[in-house]
């Protein structure tokens, strides 16, 4: 990890203002990963909400009981589906390997602050190793596109 292109400028050659310009950019720093954890659950809400309309079709095939196409329509329900699940799981991934960078990060520059409030926060946590103490949201969220995912399979073969 390049940990020294992080801090670019020492101390001494920077200036008076250095510790204060520190402590704005640790702030704004983490504005930004405030705002991609927002865009993570809005991401989460939007796929959440597009799963229940499909599952929600497949309720009203099933009650109204539409003959002919319905071998299509369930299969091309079922394939968009656990489409739109895996696309679902790569993003909650991709967000979590987003979030991991940002804390490093952040935990960097905690370095040179008085206090390091989200590195300290991280171990008391057991740093998500010990589920007892902190199961972490993301294996949560991983368990939704599974869930619909499972769903959209048992459709796909069991469904008349």
């Amino acid at each position: 990890m390049a940990k020294d292109n992080l801090f670019i400028i020492d101390e001494n050659k920077y200036g008076s203002e250095y510790q204060k310009h520190l402590f704005e950019q640790y702030k704004l720093y983490i504005t930004s990963i405030e705002k991609t954890s927002d865009r993570r659950q809005n991401a989460n809400t939007y796929f959440i909400t597009i799963n229940t309309a499909l599952v929600s079709l497949v309720g009203l095939l099933c009650q109204f009981k539409i003959t002919g196409c319905i071998f299509w329509i369930k299969s091309l329900i079922a394939i968009v589906g656990v489409t739109i699940c895996a696309i679902f799981w790569f993003l909650i991934c991709s967000y979590k390997q987003l979030n991991t960078g940002k804390f490093k990060v952040l935990h960097e520059i905690e370095k040179r602050l008085p206090l390091a409030l989200y590195q300290y926060e991280w171990e008391v946590l057991g740093e998500g190793k010990n589920k007892k103490i902190y199961y972490p949201f993301s294996h949560i969220e991983l368990l939704i596109p599974l869930v619909f995912g499972v769903f959209y399979v048992i459709i796909w073969f069991f469904i008349q």
